[in-house]
């Protein structure tokens, strides 16, 4: 972030709190992906449950702009319409389970879905094939294979609910099924894939061939300095050639990583068992991710505690008494009409936010660096509480 805009956001210009969406980073994402697309032959998806801010979605679309992603992987049949009208491509749907209201709509819009059981496979199969037009049909698998280290965003942890394990696994079940799904990662590099596709192949390679493609799931963290994009392309390349399938990848995080920042300011200074500075946002309406990771987002010209001369508290305005950022040090304490701006937080947190205790929504703006342009997309106001509830 250069001077000029560090100063627009922290003079009190703009809303607040609010986040602003990096156009520069999210487009060096993209070129990114681009490149893994051309050189190993899959073909990466956009996860609408990480980011789903679609007046930029021009910027990463093939079908709708001059972006590099095929299309969305979704979760719901709401992201399935916003994909499908807002970002256009390849439509794939996934969800622990789907109600008949849920696949009524999902048949309008999804090229792809893919079920959580061969029991829900099964019951949707009619619908599927009499639905008017082409739909491609797969399984989710558990390679029993875990590589997150947070218990919560671990999908192959004990007693997790999602994919079919091999021992409940139904080959006599695959006609009409044309491609596998599994999800391991979170956060994590091309290693741990290598390791995660080795149980995959052990447990279910055998399915994979006659199979017409592939799903690696989410959580690679491809743009991430030092991940190894060749060993990425490598896996890729040797699964297609050796199954004949096609790749797919979605990530959430990967597209817009370290693309976006979040404005807060502060309100008040209480003391406590140490100064707590309260601000106009709130970790759990805002950034849940702080508290469900958990997760610190770094404070633009702040250290670690105790690394410069004034360690705070930073806290949400929330009545929930667990409302707390993290710990913070500054070299001039900060006080009431400060701005402080978290990096780091496009992803995730956008989607997450909550109106609890009825706090207003962030707002929303786009950084233009070559025209140092901000420009507001969205506030929020009351009509957006009120409307949520009756």
């Amino acid at each position: 972030m250069d001077a000029r805009t560090l100063e627009r956001l922290t003079k009190g210009e703009l809303p607040s709190p609010c986040f602003v969406l990096d156009e520069d980073r999210l487009l060096a994402n993209a070129a990114l992906l681009r490149k893994v697309q051309e050189r190993s032959g899959a073909k990466i998806l956009l996860a609408l449950k990480g980011f789903a801010m679609w007046s930029v979605f021009p910027l990463l679309s093939r079908a709708k702009g001059s972006g590099p992603l095929w299309g969305c992987c979704a979760s719901s049949p709401h992201e399935a319409r916003l994909a499908r009208e807002e970002f256009g491509g390849e439509v794939h749907v996934f969800a622990a389970a789907f109600s008949d209201e849920d696949m009524r709509d999902i048949v309008r819009y999804a090229d792809h879905v893919v079920f959580n059981s061969f029991a829900q496979w099964r019951h949707f199969r009619r619908m599927i094939q009499s639905c008017g037009r082409p739909l491609a049909c797969g399984i989710r698998v558990n390679p029993e294979h875990s590589e997150g280290a947070v218990a919560l965003y671990n999908p192959c942890a004990p007693g997790s609910r999602l994919g079919v394990r091999s021992q409940h696994f139904e080959p006599d079940a695959l006609d009409g099924v044309s491609g596998l799904h599994f999800h391991t990662l979170c956060e994590q590099g091309a290693d741990a894939l290598e390791r995660t596709l080795k149980a995959f192949e052990k447990r279910f390679g055998a399915f994979l061939h006659g199979m017409k493609w592939v799903n690696f799931g989410g959580g690679h963290h491809i743009t991430r300095e030092g991940y190894d994009v060749d060993l990425l392309c490598a896996c890729i390349e040797r699964i297609s050639v050796h199954y004949g399938v096609q790749v797919y990848l979605e990530p959430g995080e990967a597209v817009v990583l370290d693309a976006g920042w979040f404005v807060g300011t502060v309100l008040d200074v209480v003391e406590a068992d140490m100064p707590v500075a309260v601000l106009d946002s709130s970790a759990t309406c805002h950034m849940p991710d702080v508290l469900e990771m958990p997760y610190r987002p770094h404070v633009i010209g702040s250290g670690l505690p105790g690394e410069k001369a004034h360690t705070y508290r930073l806290a949400g305005k929330s009545c929930l008494a667990g409302d707390v950022i993290g710990e913070y040090s500054f070299s001039t304490p900060p006080g009431r009409g400060d701005r402080l701006i978290f990096t780091d937080m496009a992803h995730y947190s956008m989607v997450k936010t909550t109106t609890f205790n009825g706090l207003a929504l962030p707002a929303l703006l786009r950084y233009r660096a070559a025209k140092d342009e901000l420009e507001l997309v969205r506030v929020f106001g009351y009509e957006d509480f009120k409307d949520r509830l009756s």
